[in-house]
């Protein structure tokens, strides 16, 4: 990776799903078991309709 590159995020799939509390504890759960392999999850919610987006990153 460049210099100029680090610190950067690569999105590499974007999901939305009915929300749910567990959710959150799910993409927890991907974050400290995957940061080795320098995979990084997002989750969002939508406040209209109350889905949840989660979202996979390349660190």
């Amino acid at each position: 990776m460049a210099p100029e590159d680090s610190g950067k995020l690569e999105l590499l799939a974007r999901r939305t799903f009915d929300g749910s509390p567990d959710l959150i504890k799910v993409v927890d759960f991907l974050n400290k078991t995957l940061k080795l392999k320098k995979l990084m999850f997002g989750l969002t919610k939508d406040r209209e309709t109350g889905k949840m987006t989660i979202s996979i990153y390349e660190i």
